[in-house]
């Protein structure tokens, strides 16, 4: 999130964990290196839904209900409501303290990853960040989100 505009949305600190829980969860590449493998500071999947539901209640409503201060448009809220519908249905199914494996073995993961991928793309493009960069640790979140 080094280009994103922090300030550009009303409720920037909670577009700032949802973009980090979808790029996590957007990323393949990132889960076999960060998650699999254990690397501290990235926190787990559970970790990733919690920032993308945690004060949104994503998982209760829809993500239309805070275009214009969170998403921009009704788009970035349909990519975002896909992805989450998704991955909380492998959630329910495996349980919030599965294993990061049981998660990324589940059949259903990678239409999960797709989805988080194309709303990761939508909003990092609209903030002006690199989609393809590798994504960041809890610690810059936290910078990021860091009071001013």
């Amino acid at each position: 999130m080094g280009g994103m505009p922090l300030n550009d949305m009303p409720w920037w600190r909670w577009r700032s964990n949802v973009r980090s829980a979808l790029h996590m969860i957007s990323d393949p590449v990132f889960q076999q290196e960060c998650w699999l493998a254990g690397v501290p500071g990235f926190g787990d999947v559970t970790d990733a839904v919690y920032r993308l539901v945690e004060d949104t209640w994503l998982d209760n409503w829809s993500a239309e209900k805070y275009v214009g201060t969170i998403f921009r448009d009704s788009q970035e809220a349909a990519l975002v409501d896909v992805a989450v519908l998704r991955v909380l249905k492998i959630l329910h199914q495996v349980g919030a303290d599965a294993p990061v494996s049981t998660y990324l073995e589940h059949h259903a993961w990678p239409e999960a990853v797709r989805a988080a991928r194309e709303a990761h793309v939508k909003l990092a493009t609209a903030d002006g960040d690199d989609v393809d960069a590798p994504p960041r640790s809890l610690d810059v979140l936290a910078i990021y989100t860091r009071t001013a």
